[in-house]
Order: C-alpha cells, then sequence, then structure tokens
C-alpha cells in the first residue's frame, strides 16, 4: 500500500535559495521540453527521452538523473492532457530518485545545481514510523515559503480477517459520521469551530482588499489542516472500534454525494465545506492497514427506509434529525436508522459475493 510521508526541511539561508534556483531551473526545463514535445507530437517518456534528452542536459546544465526525472515528469503531465503543452510554476514540485536524494538520521543529502548538499529535517512520529518503508520516489515542495519532501512509501498490507459483523457508517449533514452502535463522531466542538472560520471568511470576503485577501489564503491552510486532523481522528475511531469487536466497515458509495443530497440553506456550507470524499479515503487505507474489510454500498434510500420493518417512505422522516416509520412506529435518530441500514446492506453485499465465488 502506498502513503506519502511529508517532512519538513529545515535549510539554511544559502541553502534555501540554492534550492530555489535548482527548481527554477528544472521547471523550466519541463516548460521547454512540453513544449517541444506538443510540437512534435511525442507524450511517452521513452520517445521524449531519445527526443531532447541531451539538448535538454546542455541547455538547461542539469545532470543526467535529474534530467531524466524532469522527462519522466512532463510525459506525467501529458498522461492527464494533451491537448495543449503544460507549462510548469516556477517553484513547482521536482521528483528525486535514490540517486540524487540519500536519507541520513536526521538530514537529507539531495542534489541542487551547485551539487549536493546536507538539510536537516524534522518530523513527527507517524511521518518517523512511515519512513522505514520508503520507497521510490520523493518531491521537493517549496509552499508557502516552507520546504517540504513529499516521500513515497510502501507500507505492508495486514491480511484482512474474516468479520463476524458489519459496523455501518453514515455519513451526512447533522452529523459528520454515525455509526451503527450509536456513535456520533462530529459533536458541536467540531460545528462550532467549522462555524468560527465560515464567518471569519465571509467577513475577510467582503473587504477585498489585498490584507484580507492574505488572511484569507493564511486561513483556508487552517481551515483545510482542521478538516484533514478530524477526519483523521474519526477514522481512527471507526477502524480501531472495528478492529476491536471484529467487524468489516460498511460504507456509502460517495459518488456524485453532492449532487444527491438535497440541503437546507443554512446546511449547505456544511454539505460543500467538508472533504467526505477524503474521510472516506482515510478509513479506507486505515483499515487495509489494519486488516479490516470494507464494503461499499448503495446509499439510495438508506435515510428513507426503516432498518427495523423495511418500509420506504418519505415521511419516515418528519424532520432532519428525526426518523418514525409510518408502517411500524419505529422511531430513531435519522442518522442512527441510516448507518444499521448501511450495515445490513454491507451484510447481504458480502453474502452475495461469498455465494457468487464459491
Amino acid at each position: 500500500m502506498k502513503l506519502v510521508a511529508t517532512i519538513k526541511l529545515k535549510p539554511s539561508a544559502e541553502d534555501a535559495e540554492l534550492l530555489r534556483e535548482t527548481l527554477a531551473r528544472c521547471n523550466e526545463a519541463c516548460t521547454w521540453l512540453a513544449a517541444k514535445g506538443f510540437e512534435t507530437k511525442t507524450f511517452r517518456q521513452f520517445d521524449l527521452h531519445k527526443l531532447a534528452y541531451n539538448e535538454l542536459k546542455s541547455r538547461f546544465d542539469l545532470g543526467a538523473q535529474p534530467a531524466i526525472r524532469s522527462i519522466a515528469k512532463v510525459a506525467d503531465a501529458f498522461k492527464i492532457n494533451r491537448e495543449t503543452a503544460p507549462v510548469f510554476r516556477k517553484y513547482a514540485a521536482q521528483p528525486y530518485d535514490e540517486r540524487i536524494l540519500r536519507f541520513g538520521d536526521k538530514w537529507v543529502s539531495i542534489w541542487t545545481l551547485e551539487g549536493r548538499i546536507k538539510v536537516p529535517f524534522v518530523t513527527g512520529d507517524r511521518q518517523k514510523a512511515l519512513l522505514k518503508f520508503r520507497k521510490g520516489e520523493s518531491d521537493l515542495c517549496f509552499y508557502r515559503g516552507k520546504w517540504m519532501l513529499a516521500v513515497t512509501c510502501d507500507i505492508p498490507e495486514t491480511e484482512a480477517f474474516h468479520p463476524s459483523d458489519w459496523l455501518g457508517v453514515d455519513l451526512g449533514l447533522a452529523n459528520i459520521a454515525t455509526d451503527s452502535d450509536g456513535n456520533f463522531h462530529s459533536g458541536d466542538a467540531v460545528e462550532k469551530t467549522r462555524q468560527k472560520y465560515a464567518l471569519r471568511r465571509k467577513g475577510l470576503q467582503s473587504r477585498g482588499t489585498k490584507a484580507a485577501k492574505r488572511r484569507l489564503r493564511k486561513l483556508s491552510g487552517k481551515e483545510a489542516r482542521f478538516r484533514k486532523h478530524e477526519n483523521h481522528r474519526i477514522s481512527k475511531e471507526l477502524v480501531q472500534l472495528a478492529e476491536r469487536t471484529e467487524r468489516g466497515i460498511g460504507l456509502e458509495d460517495l459518488t456524485h454525494i453532492r449532487k444527491r443530497v438535497t440541503a437546507r440553506r443554512k446546511q449547505r456550507a456544511r454539505l460543500h465545506g467538508w472533504s467526505f470524499a477524503q474521510l472516506r479515503s482515510f478509513v479506507s487505507y486505515k483499515a487495509r492497514r489494519a486488516g479490516v474489510p470494507t464494503a461499499f454500498v448503495d446509499p439510495a434510500n438508506t435515510s428513507k427506509g426503516c432498518s427495523f420493518c423495511g418500509c420506504i417512505d418519505d415521511r419516515n422522516r418528519p424532520s432532519q434529525a428525526s426518523f418514525k416509520c409510518v408502517s411500524c412506529g419505529y422511531t430513531d435518530h435519522a442518522d442512527l436508522n441510516s448507518a444499521r441500514n448501511i450495515r445490513a446492506r454491507a451484510i447481504v453485499t458480502t453474502l452475495e459475493s461469498s455465494q457468487a465465488s464459491a
């Protein structure tokens, strides 16, 4: 399983300037090669190498391996879009491999235009554990005045166990996540923080000054980190609960969730301001690391269907938070009822899959 460990570099002022010059030169070379490749309709890495390897090295004074990494970077860009020639930002991330990047205990030896330099780095416990499995390329990044390395790590997966049951998880508006055991993974503190960021953003947007725009960029980073932290926390709790009770995790198929869900005016910011796809991906990779099986089910009518008798009716939802079946009278929290429907569908889906493979 591929994961990325992001570590923070702490270069001196002289080394930072050298790294900036190196990124600028590499991206200038990539933009030149992309234009040449687009003009000749040459898109594959092998063909680009044959077309311009020697000229790229001599024109931009690059070493052999940096030139090869730059060619690969352009070829990857052409995989996404061949309609126009890509133009690379001056300080866009540059890929490095083990031939031009070497790790020490607390430093990295990294190639620059003036040769190799040793740059100290700092990292957290999670990143430190991931670095033991580093394999493949690392990207040198310059983001908002900070130097970082995004290191690819190949983490061994734990063999999935055979679940005794399934834990259904509903992702929604009132609560970010609700599981079929009745645990609500959000709370007032999360919503209060989200509203605080929304109010600050609204006020800064209304000003429109340069200072306000700078504050907006800084605020957007803080808000993104807050969402990411909460998604990590929620996904960790869900996977640990499933692992401890030897259950799989049933999740909704989130394809086109924003088109499917009808939100009231006050809830639109919550729907469009939370990264549900990120949360699901966090649950997925943490489950794979722990050996917890996952199943993705069709979310259609999980909010309208009764988890007790199966009756599906729009009238079963008298309000956003409440559920009351018009057929059998069963009442419950709406999100909890949905989570239990997801659990039931996960059971049926996996049972059908096992029967089909038998």
